[in-house]
């Protein structure tokens, strides 16, 4: 051995320096302190829903109950995946806040000119029409709530289009070619009716009323809309500047110290490689999480097919193909599975390539541990298969006043009901505590492992654990307030937990397979934890820009989310450190090394690729407040979704899958197996890539460039996205869809299919020996 090699050897035997854990708790702590104070700001700053909405004589036109009875209607209905509020939610139809605004903004209008020159405002000169705008805009902002009695108090052409509007809802959810493809004559109660209109009128009086004490609306002046006075704020523009000097700062301090500590990186130098993972030789309860992954790979495929679906449902919104697709599978249903097969498939394979793992740490196989892997496999079979249904029945009102807990909630990403939402969690904690049993520190096969193991368990608790605020809030709930909850899932849990999660993962696999030592991966996690948390805590603020927040989260947000880029930025870092490592030649002897597992490595290039390009690239483009503010809710935000969901949590669960296949499958029947990995990785990744270049990316420039020349309303409307070159760049989809689907998800279920039946065989054999 030499003497570099016995000096990093050594070096692996010590323990780190303190410093490192107590970085990742003070950025924790303070992160968190942060957060939490957003978080409860929400409550405080959240737009008022006054008691009484009241007309000039001072009758009641409609009241608070009336609001938040409209928002369990737009909930019950699925509308949230159909359209948004202030840009959160679907993007197949308009931005119901926005239009009710416009609305409102006309009928003010017109009504002003008829008072002032007895003509409507199309016969005005141009002067007299921009008296009128700026009169409107006036009239509109200004604020008529009155909190000691918590009545708002409407104005006649406000009353009059609250009244209009009733009207003009009927005839949206009527006709699916008219609404992309909601089922036809969705809503038709009367009192449904009244009470949805009165809720996104006063979304969008929020969104246009002054503050009090400020220039600008509780929704800092968002969506934008010049006829109304909806104008980007001093602030948006101001934090947007002053983020890029953190995001340079940030990116200047992490390079100085990779290039004075060349010890920082996922790949140990200068040392023989020596896996402690050798293929086809795993026992009977790695075996049994094999059908996991047939489960992955079905719900991978159905998430595709169903994506496709709801992609057509923009291009062509009237028929699919001749046949009336809403009847039984209504866009907002699709939408909804979209999202939620998403979640289902890539947190299934973290559960089980977790547990694969864990159970590599040890000799041998505790007692029952293929049995309760049967149970695990049956509670999350119930949860995914009973939720599933469940949204088509809510959605489909067959479920009545149990829609909330055995249907759809209609929350975007968290439409799961209220029971399925607990039970999920009881199933997170049942696996935590079968991963325990796995790798308690006194049952590992290496005890130097205990440093990572600790880590790797201290991440998996965090994902039962953050997944708890889902259980925060109700359908009646401030809008404001739930969609701030939201966020600690989609962001905190799914960009933060996870990522955190996997960077355990692929660290402690790394260190399995010889190619990382102890510390060096100890050392990844902790500067991973520190990056990632550091601008990922308080950055989450990033998605309540114009939800109803204030400047100060505006300010925190915009400064920490700038920060989120720069450990995407040092995946390039490491790029070539992982293509070496799949051509399988030793840093010390330069020799030829067989590397079984070159498919895996070549799925996590490409979650590098995607994370810096889909989160990092197209992340950062769509988080300044200037940019967030035209973009929010256009295609923009579906290309940088796409882009990351699938490219990084996607491609590092595939590569997990894959991972687990080689393991648990000989030479000979992985053989018949890699072929259709190798086209699989290749179908996923261009086809992924085909999407974004041809048909969302594009699609999502041209999208804000009319909101910038049109209004925010305009670019969300029907007429926009029905438009001849919107349902062309829908068309352009295709291809990409195609590719992804034929060549990239069904070559998948074959493989794993294959491998599955290998585990099978070799279950006999451990049996039968």
């Amino acid at each position: 051995m030499s003497v570099e090699t016995q000096a990093l050897a050594a070096e692996d035997d010590d323990s780190l320096s303190p410093w490192w854990i107590r970085a990742v708790l003070i950025v924790m702590v303070l992160g968190f302190a942060g957060l939490i104070t957003i978080t409860m700001l929400s409550y405080r700053n959240a737009p008022p829903i006054p008691a009484l909405m009241v007309d000039a004589q001072g009758d009641t036109v409609f009241s608070g109950d009336d609001v938040r009875d409209g928002q369990t209607v737009f909930l019950k209905y699925g509308l949230m995946d159909n359209g948004s509020i202030w840009g959160h939610g679907a993007y197949l139809g308009p931005d119901y806040s926005a239009e009710a605004l416009h609305r409102i903004g006309m009928d003010t209008a017109e009504a002003i000119a008829q008072q002032h020159y007895q003509q409507p405002l199309a016969a005005l000169t141009p002067s007299q029409q921009a008296a009128v705008r700026a009169e409107t805009a006036v009239e509109l902002k200004t604020n008529r709530y009155d909190s000691a009695t918590q009545t708002l108090r409407l104005t006649v052409p406000q009353t009059a289009a609250y009244r209009q509007q009733i009207g003009y809802w009927t005839e949206y959810f009527r006709d699916p070619s008219r609404n992309a493809g909601l089922k036809a004559d969705l809503i038709t109660d009367p009192t449904e009716l009244r009470q949805f209109t009165a809720f996104v009128t006063w979304a969008a009086w929020a969104s246009v009323a002054v503050r009090p004490g400020e220039d600008y609306s509780y929704t800092n002046n968002f969506p934008y809309d010049p006829s109304v006075g909806n104008l980007p704020t001093s602030s948006a523009l101001l934090w947007s500047a002053l983020s890029l000097l953190v995001l340079l700062a940030g990116t200047a301090t992490v390079l100085l110290a990779f290039g004075k500590f060349d010890y920082l990186g996922w790949i140990t130098r200068g040392h023989h490689v020596h896996p402690h993972l050798l293929p086809g030789r795993s026992s009977l309860g790695q075996n049994a999480l094999v059908k996991f992954f047939v489960v992955v790979a079905l719900l991978l495929l159905a998430q595709s097919l169903v994506g496709g679906a709801v992609a057509h449902y923009r291009a062509d919104p009237g028929s699919f193909y001749g046949f009336q697709l809403e009847r039984i599978f209504p866009s907002n249903l699709l939408r909804t599975w979209h999202l939620q097969l998403a979640i289902f498939w890539i947190a299934t394979a973290y559960v089980a390539a977790a547990l694969f793992l864990g159970r590599s740490l040890r000799v041998d196989e505790p007692r029952g541990f293929a049995g309760w892997v049967h149970v695990l496999f049956a509670a999350f079979a119930v949860v995914i298969g009973g939720s599933l249904i469940g949204e088509w029945l809510g959605i489909s009102q067959q479920l009545g006043q149990w829609w909330f807990w055995l249907g759809n909630q209609g929350w975007e990403y968290l439409e799961l009901g209220r029971l399925w939402q607990y039970l999920l969690v009881a199933g997170l904690l049942m696996w935590f505590a079968l991963l325990w049993t796995l790798v308690r520190p006194n049952t590992l096969a290496d005890p130097a492992a205990k440093p990572v193991v600790k880590m790797f368990l201290v991440a998996a608790l965090a994902i039962p654990v953050f997944y708890v605020p889902t259980l925060f809030f109700g359908a009646r709930t401030n809008f404001t307030v739930v969609d701030t909850w939201r966020f600690w899932i989609i962001h905190l849990w799914v960009e933060g937990f996870f990522e955190f999660f996997a960077t355990t993962v692929v660290a402690l696999t790394f260190y399995q397979l010889g190619l990382t030592r102890r510390n060096v991966a100890l050392r990844v996690i902790y500067l991973d934890a520190i990056l990632y948390f550091l601008g990922g805590l308080i950055g989450t603020g990033h998605h309540w820009y114009f939800t109803g927040q204030t400047n100060v989260n505006m300010a925190l947000s915009a400064l920490f989310s700038a920060l989120e880029v720069v450990p995407l930025t040092l995946l390039t870092l490491d790029a070539w450190d992982f293509v070496r490592t799949t051509r399988g030649e030793c840093d010390v002897c330069g020799k030829k090394i067989a590397i079984p597992h070159k498919w895996t490595f070549y799925f996590l290039i490409a979650v590098g690729f995607w994370n810096f390009l889909g989160a990092g690239m197209f992340g950062f483009l769509i988080n300044l407040p200037i940019v967030s503010y035209y973009e929010v809710g256009t295609l923009l935000t579906p290309n940088h979704g796409h882009a990351a969901l699938m490219g990084v949590f996607g491609m590092l669960a595939i590569a997990l899958m894959v991972f687990v296949l080689r393991q648990t499958n000989d030479d000979a029947h992985w053989a018949g197996i890699e072929k259709y990995i190798k086209v699989a990785f290749w179908g996923t990744n261009i086809g992924l890539a085909m999407m974004v270049t041809m048909s969302l990316f594009p699609g999502g420039v041209l999208q804000v460039w009319d909101v910038m020349q049109n209004g925010y309303w305009r670019a969300r409307s029907l007429d926009y996205i029905g438009s001849d070159r919107s349902r062309l760049i829908e068309w352009l989809r295709m291809p990409g869809d195609l590719v992804f689907i034929v060549l990239g998800t069904v070559p998948l279920v074959i493989a794993v299919v294959k491998g599955y039946l290998g585990a099978r065989a070799a279950d006999r054999n451990l049996v039968e020996s």
